[in-house]
């Protein structure tokens, strides 16, 4: 996702640049605009826009192997666009240098619509510091909502990607379903559009990098996986949700799929 949201920003003619632990000779035409060292990165980049996978790695980025954010050069401000779970960010927040300003921009829309600058964002932030940001999330998305103080925006995309994970277990199994009952899945994906099944992931699978994806750790669906969990963690001190239950109704389910599901 990051490298496409970078091309986004760079076409709308912001200085950006990027920076990954892989060879920058990996990044293709954005070679020449990738950082191999995390020093001269943090103080060429007064604004930082993470899109690590997890917690560990955010914390890596900021605090660890990296630490962008302990040195005398460190960025003025961290968006956090990874999907986290929310109480993560309050200790985030504490960790940083006093001053730095911190907002979570998790966004949705898979590669197709990182590349094609039509993501969706969820932020949490002060409305001043926000606004400040929203000529950057412009030039990377269509939809860009506004919806609290941080951590709201981390709230609000945890429980859509609930949702989304539910999805791709039920429209894989439909699909499964539809083979075996003797319809096409492409028949059936059409009608499902234009009736009540209809969802982002049953309507857009052709363009879902992916969606045909069997579960592996490393993989999407083993995002999706961690998606789900950082949901859960949200939820921990909310007794009347059962947790287990939904850890059981979806994890579960994920980690069956296989690319058989699909093909």
């Amino acid at each position: 996702m990051g490298l496409p949201m970078a091309r986004s920003l760079l076409a709308a003619e912001f200085g950006v640049y990027g920076f990954d632990v892989r060879p920058v000779r990996e990044f293709g035409d954005f070679e020449g605009r990738m950082i191999a060292d995390p020093a001269e990165f943090a103080a060429r980049c007064p604004t930082v826009i993470s899109v690590v996978r997890d917690i560990p790695q955010t914390l890596e980025l900021c605090f660890g192997q990296q630490a962008l954010f302990t040195g005398e050069a460190a960025p003025r401000r961290l968006v956090v666009s990874s999907t986290l779970s929310p109480r993560f960010l309050g200790e985030l927040a504490t960790r940083l240098p006093q001053g730095t300003e911190l907002v979570d921009a998790p966004m949705s829309g898979a590669p197709v619509a990182a590349r094609e600058a039509r993501l969706t964002f969820m932020v949490g932030g002060e409305e001043a510091v926000v606004n400040s940001l929203r000529p950057l999330f412009d030039a990377m998305g269509n939809a860009i909502h506004h919806l609290g103080g941080l951590g709201a925006g981390m709230t609000v995309k945890v429980v859509n990607n609930f949702v989304a994970a539910s999805s791709v277990v039920a429209v894989r199994h439909a699909l499964a379903a539809a083979r075996a009952l003797g319809v096409a899945p492409d028949l059936l994906t059409q009608v499902m559009a234009q009736s009540s099944g209809a969802t982002w992931f049953g309507d857009n699978l052709d363009a879902i990098d992916w969606s045909g994806e069997g579960y592996g750790p490393d993989n999407t669906i083993g995002i999706l996986e961690k998606d789900v969990n950082s949901f859960l963690d949200a939820l921990r001190d909310l007794p009347e949700f059962d947790k287990g239950e939904l850890e059981e109704t979806v994890i579960r389910n994920l980690r069956k799929l296989s690319p058989a599901d699909f093909s």
